[in-house]
């Protein structure tokens, strides 16, 4: 449901609009070496403090990892809005950030199953979590000449809306905005055999209740619905933040088999999740992904 937009409400979205444009027209006047980890500073230690972001991640933390050591908690909650910082401006980094994306490494089987599917016209739908850049892989393949389209959600302030989405096609087109408004013309691109990025691991009301990390989570099926109505081939990709903090390794994974939506995306949260033990700083654990959790915790106390 779209946030209303009072008068009040809009004022106060072109403000904090005009200040994010400021922030990042400075920061892109600095090498891209220098800007990121600036970025990745500003958002830890200024903003995420300011809009309440080390609370989520702390509640989240305890929920999944109910016995990490206090001072493990802290250096995730420094190192995940760190990691958002950086995320937001390569995005607005464009080609700077496709170059740097391209030089990285990518592991995997997916990359040969990739390429053997667009060469028969076959579609593909790459799909990530929010981990590392997750759109690093899609600026990488861009950059080698796949034209990978991906599906986006809307931002709730209209006035970012508009600038975010011209820098995420930037990176690659066609981009398509979730809801009814895009799946038209996301249908007739796979359909033609397009390629999709999308990112799965978001909080959606009419999906179903899948273990994600331990605990249930509503997790949409559309990737894998699409896949089986278009003979898309489903692939987990991650483009994962190497140790320098501004360059990648890219995992392209062998393709999920067809089996029943539920069972596919399942799979695609067991991938995740594995990113995610082994990179557990680069998640987005600001995320309210387990929403409807609460009602099970009060179950498991019973």
């Amino acid at each position: 449901m779209a946030r209303p937009q009072t008068p009040a409400r809009k004022a106060a979205d072109w403000i904090a609009d005009r200040l994010i444009r400021s922030v990042l027209w400075l920061l892109l006047q600095l090498p891209y070496d220098r800007r990121v980890p600036l970025a990745g500073w500003l958002m830890s230690r200024i903003v995420a403090p300011l809009i309440g972001y080390p609370r989520r991640v702390r509640d989240n933390l305890a929920l999944i990892f109910p016995d990490l050591p206090e001072d493990r908690i802290r250096e995730i909650t420094r190192a995940v809005p760190d990691n958002l910082g950086r995320t937001l401006i390569e995005i607005y980094s464009g080609a700077e950030f496709a170059e740097r994306a391209m030089r990285a490494p990518i592991a995997g089987p997916g990359l040969a199953a990739i390429e053997a599917a667009v060469k028969a016209g076959r579609p593909v739908i790459l799909v990530t979590g929010h981990i590392g850049n997750y759109d690093a892989a899609r600026a990488a393949l861009n950059a080698r000449g796949f034209g990978i389209g991906g599906l986006y959600k809307p931002m709730t302030n209209r006035f970012f809306n508009t600038h975010y989405v011209r820098a995420i096609e930037r990176i690659g087109k066609p981009m398509f905005p979730r809801g009814r408004a895009g799946l038209t013309d996301m249908i007739r691109y796979l359909r033609g055999g397009g390629t999709l990025g999308i990112v799965l691991d978001q909080h959606v009301w009419d999906g179903v209740p899948l273990e994600f990390m331990g605990r249930p989570a509503m997790t949409s099926l559309s990737a894998a619905e699409l896949a089986l109505r278009y003979n898309a081939l489903l692939v987990p990709s991650y483009g994962l933040r190497a140790p320098n903090g501004v360059d990648f390794n890219l995992v392209l994974e062998a393709p999920i088999p067809p089996d029943t939506p539920e069972v596919m995306t399942l799979a695609l949260n067991r991938s995740l999740e594995a990113q995610v033990h082994a990179h557990v700083e680069q998640w987005l654990w600001t995320h309210r992904r387990w929403k409807s959790v609460s009602v099970d915790m009060a179950a498991d106390d019973g």
